[in-house]
């Protein structure tokens, strides 16, 4: 009972001496829209994946929480449609919180798209009869992280996180964090391939409010504005084999994200749900326009209860090693 006796306040319940599995089922979309031409005359290109319903299961423990994501093919909505074609997603995420940090890291990985709106591109085209364009070869992945800072010390961000902690009183806090991360883009068209680098940093500036409106139950908004820099490099594999020249752009790019979590809370049980958007867009060159969002509600449950022998002694190890934990 240390770690709760340490970190317990009049407004913050801590659940750190716990170890805490969380499973939650939430419905990601994963698209990229590109508007081509003056504006009020626009032509929009949408990229989407096929998989709609996203799995993860966290675990948590002290300041450590750790998430797998993936999109299991026994739901019905995440398996192989012969119009749209095949996707999938795979997700690895780990947080830190000492005191009022928060730092994230994570690795995706998507593959395989399809041109969503096709009947903005091909006249005449039926939904649910006639096949999608595909690119079952176009594969994503990022390796990327943010470092957040809560300015109230009386809020706890643990709470909107992954819930290792619970809000007594109602609070909010600005929370200023920068994101960053290093995304490579590849693809295979009638054997040719191509391969386009970017890397990504912004600075942001969001504001959390946690309303306590009954004993055991939250609810909690969020919004967050930001800008930053896309640095980006492309290079095409030519028929012959060869290289193509590098081509190197830089963009500035304009972030936004909102959401709002709703919970239930006791020391061993809790369940909620979540709504988040989350969009940038960029300049990719005149009357050329890149925007990626995600959108996505979640239901989570989870169950907290004493950590095993094993688990305290090799942490309490580890924490001798590395205080910050």
């Amino acid at each position: 009972m240390h770690g709760k006796a340490q970190q317990d306040t009049a407004r913050i319940r801590s659940y750190a001496d716990r170890v805490m599995v969380r499973v939650n089922l939430d419905t990601n979309i994963e698209n990229y829209t590109f508007y081509e031409g003056e504006e009020g005359n626009q032509k929009e290109t949408v990229l989407s994946i096929n998989n709609k319903i996203k799995t993860s299961v966290s675990i948590d423990y002290r300041i450590i929480s750790a998430t797998l994501s993936f999109t299991p093919k026994f739901i019905s909505w995440n398996k192989y449609n012969p119009l749209k074609g095949n996707s999938s997603y795979t997700d690895f995420t780990f947080r830190f919180f000492p005191k009022r940090f928060i730092q994230t890291l994570y690795y995706k990985n998507v593959k395989g798209f399809y041109i969503e709106n096709m009947q903005d591109i091909l006249p005449g085209w039926q939904k649910d009869k006639d096949a999608y364009i595909q690119f079952p070869d176009l594969r994503v992945q990022t390796f990327g992280g943010s470092t957040a800072y809560a300015l109230n010390k009386d809020f706890s961000v643990k709470s909107i996180y992954t819930q290792g902690e619970w809000q007594t009183k109602s609070k909010g806090s600005w929370t200023p964090f920068l994101d960053y991360d290093y995304t490579i883009f590849s693809n295979t068209i009638e054997g040719q391939k191509s391969k386009e680098t970017q890397f990504n940093i912004g600075a942001n500036m969001g504001y959390f409010y946690n309303w306590v409106i009954a004993e055991k139950v939250n609810i909690a908004p969020y919004v967050a504005l930001g800008f930053g820099g896309k640095f980006s490099s492309f290079r095409d594999t030519l028929t012959d084999g060869s290289k193509g020249a590098k081509e190197n752009t830089q963009f500035v790019t304009v972030k936004f994200a909102s959401g709002l979590h709703v919970g239930y809370n006791t020391d061993h049980f809790l369940f909620g749900g979540k709504l988040n958007f989350n969009a940038n867009a960029y300049n990719q060159e005149e009357n050329y326009t890149v925007e990626n969002s995600n959108y996505f509600g979640l239901i989570y449950v989870g169950y907290r209860f004493a950590p095993p022998k094993v688990v305290k002694s090799n942490y309490d190890k580890l924490q001798k090693k590395i205080p910050i934990l």
